[in-house]
């Protein structure tokens, strides 16, 4: 009998619900819901061409704008690990024949929605962590973390800073789960809502300074930790308060669908 598309899809869907079934009973066995996980939780890994078809990238030009944004993989050479390049060019100029487009400026990717299960939707649970990690070398350019959730205001994100200490370098940037701050088009929401911690949709990087000119991130991997691990002699990044965006930040031009 000769395979079928949906034969694949089939195989597709049942190698999901198995991963996610011996995910399920790594924690049982483990006991991590009612201890402390040591081990990191990977969330998204550049490793592999997937890696970046499983990701949305957008800028202002889908509005007719003139900003350039793509995402591509490097593979790994010494020093150098696979990961992923972000990397473009930003315009403030309007589009002409749009004259309902009043802002332009930004660039940004995220996760596409994981794909479902015989368990249901798949989505993060990254309650149990401490931190969202992020191995990254930057530009030192202003980029936001974005974060989406299953939350009953779909437009939500939760953002804050990607703070570099040392752009042009490799280093791994720690960011406190409850240090995210609840946005709406850019704009902070009050009153400020938890994160829903146990159904994260979606995790990407955006650059909303709206300052004309080339920009260039690379990232290798984002993962939920509780601290330092692998003793692969990573730094933490210093820890900061999660910053309101700023009034010239109106809109974060992030691609909810």
């Amino acid at each position: 009998m000769r395979p079928t598309l949906q034969t694949f899809a089939q195989r597709g869907l049942f190698g999901r619900s198995l991963d996610e079934f011996k995910r399920l009973s790594k924690i049982a066995i483990q006991q991590d819901g009612i201890r402390t996980p040591t081990s990191a939780y990977v969330l998204h890994a550049f490793d592999e061409p997937a890696s970046i078809a499983n990701c949305k990238v957008f800028s202002d030009a889908d509005q007719g704008g003139f900003s350039r944004a793509a995402l591509d993989l490097v593979p790994g050479s010494a020093p150098e690990p696979p990961h992923a390049r972000f990397h473009g060019d930003i315009s403030i100029e309007l589009p002409r024949d749009r004259p309902q487009v009043q802002r332009t400026g930004y660039a940004a990717w995220r996760t596409r929605d994981r794909q479902r299960t015989l368990f249901g939707k798949s989505l993060w649970d990254i309650d149990p962590y401490t931190y969202l990690a992020m191995r990254v070398k930057s530009d030192g350019r202003k980029y936001f973390v974005n974060v989406q959730t299953e939350s009953i205001v779909p437009t939500d994100l939760h953002q804050h800073r990607l703070y570099s200490r040392r752009p042009g370098e490799w280093e791994t940037v720690l960011i406190k789960w409850h240090e995210f701050v609840r946005t709406n088009h850019g704009v902070v929401v009050e009153p400020q809502a938890e994160m829903m911690r146990q159904k994260v949709r979606t995790v990407g990087i955006g650059l909303i300074d709206r300052v004309p000119g080339p920009f260039d991130l690379c990232v290798q991997r984002i993962w939920a930790t509780n601290g330092l691990d692998e003793g692969d002699g990573r730094e933490e990044e210093g820890r900061r308060e999660a910053e309101a965006v700023e009034d010239g930040e109106k809109s974060d031009g992030y691609d909810r669908r």
